[in-house]
């Protein structure tokens, strides 16, 4: 089995910063790519950033220029640095990865989610 672990998340005046990371672990062979997606209430869970194995990364137009994610292949942990916070961004973030298991099978994992609140 494999389990995806976030944590980091709280509560953090506009303007400041929070870093999230989001821990791997289990039955894993390799990690493909890595995302961060977040869910305000209700609104529909949506990309904020992904990474791929080899570094390249995507980022939602909102988040752009505020926030950065990064990973370290050698512990499989994603981080997402996220600065300039506004109350628009909060929400529950879920981490999200591509894992190839020690199986040769093949699976998408979510996190359980952590909250990061902005206050104005």
């Amino acid at each position: 089995q494999v389990q995806l672990v976030e944590s980091g998340g709280g509560l953090v005046q506009a303007g400041g910063s929070l870093r999230l990371s989001c821990a791997a672990s289990g039955s894993i062979s390799s990690i493909g790519t890595m995302g961060w997606y977040r869910q305000a209430p209700g609104k529909q869970r949506e990309l904020v950033a992904t990474i791929t194995s080899g570094g390249t990364t995507n980022y939602a137009d909102s988040v752009k220029g505020r926030f950065t994610i990064s990973r370290d292949n050698a512990k499989n942990t994603a981080y997402l640095q996220m600065n300039s916070l506004k109350p628009e961004d909060t929400a529950v973030y879920y981490c999200n990865a591509d894992v190839s298991r020690r199986n040769w099978s093949f699976g998408n994992y979510w996190g359980q989610g952590t909250q990061v609140t902005v206050s104005s």
